[in-house]
């Protein structure tokens, strides 16, 4: 009986340990991924489409134009992600954050963005 009560409070632990994400610095594009996964539409003269989208709640994403990579921003602190990458939507960025990868796909908490240089 007190095996069984441990080895239930052990997997009750390591169910709710935390998934390790890895630290990562970025420089890419920051687009909308409505447009460009349906149309691959970015850069400069998709600004004001993409600005219209993402204020309708569309998802803004970083795309690594070297190798294709989209990284999609992901709400840690339960705020719209978008709110930080409007100000730089189809302009190039430098992010820090922590990366997580499931399913093939790469989320990543922002911890700073700034205007690449």
């Amino acid at each position: 009986m007190k095996l069984a009560a441990i080895l239930l409070f052990a997997g009750i632990v390591f169910a709710h340990e935390p998934v390790k994400g890895k630290p990562i610095t970025l420089n890419g594009l920051v687009v909308d991924t409505g447009c460009y996964f349906s149309h691959d539409s970015k850069g400069d003269k998709h600004a004001e489409c993409a600005t219209t989208c993402a204020k309708a709640g569309v998802p803004l994403a970083i795309l690594d134009e070297k190798t294709g990579a989209v990284y999609l921003p992901i709400a840690a602190d339960h705020k719209n992600q978008n709110d930080r990458l409007l100000p730089f939507i189809e302009k190039q960025v430098k992010v820090t954050g922590v990366l997580y990868e499931r399913g093939g796909v790469k989320g990543l908490v922002l911890k700073t963005v700034a205007a690449a240089q």
